[in-house]
């Protein structure tokens, strides 16, 4: 970050060389030759053109000394710079203009972090962990829309009720929703509002609403247009045109993600005019990626002139990724020979239905989980999970009222029923494997179930075993040349092993071996291994690993068998075999001076 910091004493100068250490970018001025510092005659010198430029100042002095500098040049939160103060011993960082709207409350706390001093906010939203109205929106890439900003804000900070209404489903409406505050309460339908009830809407959606209430928008950018016209079509008045049945439909324009046409019209200064209008690029088609989308309106005509029977409604809905149509063809003519059509669609990631996420529970230990796994458990409506391979505590996650059931017993149609159950309903389902799902997860049959039926899903990677293990065994798997490969594999039993694959051919490389599922077959494994490894590699037998009933057996390879047999291990047990396991030779370079510059970058 490039932080003008202004030394005011040279007493201080160990604190703004701290900065500069975490900020690399940011120079020191003061009104003296000093060590690493740039000499300015006066502070304006410096001031002007940071205010000029937004840039952040860090000043390091008496509280007064930066008003009076500063004052001069303060204009708008909107453009000013965040500007923080740091007492001469670095024991505070204050906040002094553009807090929150600036960015300045942020940069207290980073600076207050590094120099282990106090961050003192004054802003409310900020120190009462409410949601910042006049920014949030920047945080999401939404548009923010409000009349009075300042009375929404003081409603709301005041806790007064407050209608919350989300028309879409993206990463900032989990946010709200999760972080929703006790006085306020969440809608999908404006028609379900109480208006009486409420002073403030605040609307996460593309659809445009008419109230009395004070109402902040944000305009997620989830509407694709796609636009046909005839040759050399004339593009005055077209935006607005479009702009209006946008209106009329009850879309905002601020929404628009994408504006796309068929190859052929490509280069029609109309539609790169539209596109324009919303400073958006052209999203351009080839006939063949549109000549299988379903649409409701096809046309003989267009398919006679372009080679598909659709130009805007296809394109519409190939760019939302198959999403429903809002807008279905309008077929427009400002003057003759002037004719075009549009049609707009709502991106298909952004639709409020049911939803599956397969959730990588890690290797047992319910803190292992990742954040995002845990919020998923925590708002799921169905947790199906693989109950002989996951603890049951991870399930304590789980709200009130939620379904919790183990697959354990299920056959893989009785888990397709249940989660399409929940699906069909619009409800959340939390589909929770061991480690991390793509490691022999048995997740690909599941796709493929989800995928034939249109089903929107997404997985939510976990922390592997083989991670658990390098923890665990204090040992780092790629040692600096002598080891830099990890395998993860597993030994030939019921099910085959690709020819190329064989644990006898994989163990020439001499790699780090991390061999699931084959605690059963530990003989065979030892067999293989001893083809390439020397019998005395280190090897190590990790079972359930971060569970509870966690052990962990270390020895060499040639009694790799007799440990397992010995402990009764099971098939929740990972094979570890290499020279990585405890080796502490060998140093990395990543530290030493000539890798510096990776630093600062």
């Amino acid at each position: 970050m490039k932080i003008a910091i202004i030394l005011v004493s040279e007493s201080s100068l160990p604190v703004a060389k701290a900065l500069q250490q975490e900020f690399p970018e940011s120079r020191i001025y003061a009104k003296r030759d000093l060590d690493g510092c740039v000499r300015v005659g006066r502070y304006e010198d410096v001031l002007m053109p940071c205010f000029n430029a937004s840039a952040p100042i860090v000043f390091i002095g008496a509280m007064g000394i930066c008003v009076r500098a500063i004052s001069p040049w303060i204009c708008d939160k909107h453009t000013d710079s965040a500007v923080v103060c740091v007492d001469g011993t670095g024991r505070y960082a204050i906040p002094v203009v553009s807090g929150h709207v600036g960015g300045a409350n942020d940069l207290a706390r980073q600076v207050a972090s590094v120099l282990g001093a106090e961050a003192v906010i004054t802003t409310r939203s900020d120190n009462e962990s409410l949601w910042p109205l006049d920014t949030i929106g920047r945080e999401f890439e939404w548009d923010t829309c409000a009349e009075n900003m300042n009375a929404c804000i003081a409603h709301f900070v005041n806790r007064k009720p407050t209608a919350l209404l989300l028309g879409v489903k993206d990463k900032g409406t989990e946010y709200l929703e999760r972080t929703s505050p006790e006085h306020v309460d969440v809608f999908v339908n404006f028609e379900d509002i109480p208006q009486e009830k409420y002073g403030l809407i605040i609307n996460v959606s593309p659809f445009v609403y008419e109230t009395s209430l004070m109402m902040i928008n944000y305009r997620p950018k989830v509407l694709h247009v796609g636009v046909g016209c005839r040759k050399g079509c004339s593009l005055e008045g077209v935006a607005k045109h479009v702009s209006d049945l946008l209106a009329q439909g009850g879309l905002s324009t601020r929404s628009i993600a994408s504006v796309g046409t068929i190859e052929l019209k490509s280069n029609e200064p109309m539609i790169r005019s539209l596109a324009a209008e919303y400073g958006l690029p052209v999203s351009v088609y080839e006939a063949n990626e549109l000549k299988d989308v379903d649409v409701p309106n096809p046309s003989e005509k267009v398919a006679e002139v372009t080679g598909v029977s659709s130009v805007a409604e296809a394109v519409a809905i190939k760019s939302s990724g198959y999403g429903p149509l809002l807008m279905e063809k309008n077929k427009c003519r400002l003057s003759e020979g002037n004719d075009f059509t549009f049609a707009v669609a709502m991106d298909a990631d952004a639709i409020r239905c049911g939803h599956i996420e397969i959730v990588g529970a890690g290797p047992g230990d319910p803190e292992l989980v990742s954040v995002r796994g845990k919020h998923f458990l925590q708002k799921a409506d169905l947790i199906l999970y693989a109950g002989s391979l996951v603890p049951r505590e991870l399930t304590y996650y789980a709200k009130q009222g939620a379904v919790v059931r183990s697959s354990a017993s299920m056959a893989l149609e009785e888990q397709f029923e249940l989660m399409k159950e929940f699906y069909d309903r619009g409800m959340l389902v939390v589909r929770l494997h061991t480690g991390d799902p793509c490691i022999y997860g048995a997740i690909q049959e599941q796709m493929a179930f989800f995928d034939r039926y249109g089903m929107r899903y997404h997985i939510t990677p976990g922390i592997s075993s083989f991670q658990a293990a390098a923890a665990a065994l204090r040992s780092q798997f790629t040692i600096p040349e002598k080891v830099q490969t990890i395998i993860l594999t597993r030994g030939e039993g019921r099910t085959p092993m690709p020819e190329k694959e064989q644990l006898h051919k994989l163990a020439q490389s001499q790699s780090t071996m991390c061999i699931y599922l084959s605690a059963g077959i530990v003989d065979q494994v030892q067999e293989e291994l001893l083809q390439a490894y020397p019998p005395e590699t280190p090897v190590a037998a990790c079972y359930k690993l971060t569970w509870k009933e966690e052990r962990i057996y270390r020895g060499q390879l040639k009694d790799l068998a007799k440990i397992v047999k010995e402990n009764n291990l099971t098939l929740t047990t990972l094979l570890v075999v290499g020279e990585a396991i405890d080796n502490r030779q060998g140093l990395s370079k990543l530290y030493s001076h000539e890798f510096k510059h990776l630093f600062r970058k």
